[in-house]
C-alpha cells in the first residue's frame, strides 16, 4: 500500500510531525534543563529594577482579602444572591492605585 502516491504523501506527513514533534520536545527540554526565574512573557528582553520583594510587599496589601472575597462570591453564586454594589471606598482604592 505504500505504493499508492496518496499513502506515501501521508507517511511523509506523519514523518514531517513526528520529527517537528522531536524538536519541540528537544527544545522543551533544553528550557526546562534551566533552572531559575521566568521572563514575563512578551518582556523577555526588556530589563527592570524591579525585584520579587516589591511584588511581595505590595501582593500583601493589594490582594489581602482576595481569598475571602472569591469564598464570599463563590457562596453568593452558589445561593444565586445577585452581587453587591460596589463600595465607594473599593473605587476610591481601584484609582489610588
Amino acid at each position: 500500500m505504500a505504493n499508492d502516491p496518496l499513502d506515501r504523501q501521508h507517511q511523509r506527513e506523519r514523518e514531517q510531525e513526528r520529527k517537528r514533534l522531536r524538536e519541540e520536545e528537544e527544545k522543551d527540554l533544553d528550557v526546562e534543563s534551566h533552572r531559575g526565574p521566568r521572563p514575563l512573557e512578551g518582556f523577555a528582553g526588556g530589563h527592570t529594577t524591579w525585584t520579587g520583594l516589591q511584588d511581595d510587599a505590595s501582593a500583601r496589601s493589594v490582594h489581602a482579602g482576595d481569598a475571602e472575597a472569591s469564598w464570599e462570591a463563590s457562596e453568593r453564586q452558589a445561593r444565586l444572591e445577585p452581587e453587591p454594589e460596589p463600595r465607594a471606598d473599593d473605587d476610591a482604592d481601584a484609582r489610588g492605585r
